[in-house]
């Protein structure tokens, strides 16, 4: 097997870079990458054995650990991110366990923003402190309360920007600045941005961490994740928790998103613009009580949209007006629009947060965070904008 590598001379775009980085070819001189569908290697000689495992021989031992396949992968994912290092996992949820989990231990102490992914919510609310590590939630875009949080043990600050479902935009460089005064990393929930639009290693965040189901796979086939960061950050913390606990990502999936990779940043930007016309849309419907879409200039954190983000994004989250039966009726009316709790699909979605992906917080907790029985996320797909348009507006009728 053999990597191709590219052209140091110059600086080459986003878009060639996740077509060819990390190419790995065997002696076929294949186009498509390979699948090295293997759990082990094997050595030529006891010695040689005995090498890889000691570290003299930096060759595969065990796709638990590592496999060619992946690694094109995380190759990918580190241009793309501009991180010197990256481990791929099972899922998305694996990402953000394994990032959290591989650097604290009992007595040490966790700050996040309460505006999270219902799972990731539960993993700082509920799963670390079982193991001794208490965790302070703060509105993540008051500063004030993410320095006011800190104490002497706290080791990680914690993420999403924009949220979901809501669409809040954090300060990453503000933030950053807080954790590392206090001696601890960031760590930065991407997916709903995706690293086509913002990068957050530029804004000093430590660690990012995808589900790469959504917009890299892009297709609703497979799971995936991945964590992205400096090699020391890896190698002191991550590397081994990934080697012995297992959250690995299997050489098929990882094919799968290494493909997917290669027409991300197209299928960004046709998602975008459509969902930029289809936001608009809603913001002039009467039926349409309140709207957010990060690429509208009455999003309430406009001016640092355009700071951290190079687009709108491919989501927009609205109301309509009344409750949980005016937000069903309309859901149940689309014909074009799929009902799921997924997003970054080729597909358009729509999610009701208060039922699924937010169903396990209390109700109260999902005021908190302006999650009504009337919100709805929509996850804007690559159908042709104007036949959206007209389903959403049909579906509205209904209500």
């Amino acid at each position: 097997m053999s990597r191709a590598s590219l052209p140091k001379s110059r600086d080459l775009s986003d878009a060639t870079r996740l077509i060819h980085e990390g190419e790995a070819r065997s002696g076929f001189g294949e186009m498509s990458e390979p699948i090295y569908v293997t759990s082990g290697y094997a050595y030529e000689t006891m010695e040689a054995a005995e090498a890889r495992f000691d570290g003299r021989d930096p060759g595969y031992i065990y796709s638990r650990f590592s496999n060619p396949t992946v690694t094109t992968f995380e190759r990918r994912m580190m241009a793309l991110e501009g991180a010197e290092a990256a481990r791929a996992t099972a899922s998305g949820m694996a990402a953000v366990t394994a990032a959290m989990l591989c650097q604290i231990k009992a007595g040490d102490h966790v700050v996040s923003a309460k505006a999270l992914f219902g799972s990731c919510r539960y993993v700082v609310e509920d799963l670390l402190p079982r193991f001794g590590v208490p965790s302070t939630l703060v509105d993540g875009a008051d500063l004030d309360q993410w320095r006011s949080a800190v104490r002497p043990e706290t080791r990680v600050f914690f993420l999403e920007s924009p949220t979901n479902p809501t669409l809040e935009v954090y300060d990453i460089e503000a933030i950053a600045k807080i954790a590392h005064e206090a001696g601890a990393l960031l760590v930065v929930d991407n997916v709903f941005a995706t690293p086509v639009l913002q990068k957050p290693l530029k804004f000093g965040a430590d660690v990012v961490v995808y589900s790469a189901t959504k917009h890299i796979d892009g297709q609703g086939r497979t799971l995936g994740g991945v964590v992205l960061g400096s090699e020391k950050f890896v190698m002191d913390h991550l590397h081994t928790f990934m080697r012995q606990t297992g959250p690995s990502m299997s050489p098929f999936n990882a094919w799968v998103l290494a493909k997917g990779l290669e027409t991300l940043s197209l299928r960004v930007e046709r998602m975008q613009a459509s969902a930029a016309k289809v936001a608009d849309f809603l913001a002039s419907h009467p039926k349409v009580k309140k709207l957010t879409y990060c690429g509208r200039d009455d999003h309430p954190q406009a001016a640092l949209v355009k700071k951290q983000m190079t687009g709108g994004g491919t989501l927009a989250t609205f109301d309509i007006g009344g409750a949980k039966p005016e937000a069903f009726r309309f859901g149940n009316a689309l014909e074009i629009v799929k009902i799921s709790n997924n997003l970054g699909d080729a597909k358009s979605i729509l999610t009701h947060p208060a039922t699924t992906t937010h169903q396990r917080l209390a109700p109260d907790a999902r005021a908190e965070l302006g999650i009504t029985d009337a919100t709805l996320r929509l996850s804007v797909g690559l159908e042709d904008v104007d036949d959206l348009i007209e389903d959403i507006d049909t579906a509205l009728k209904a209500v």
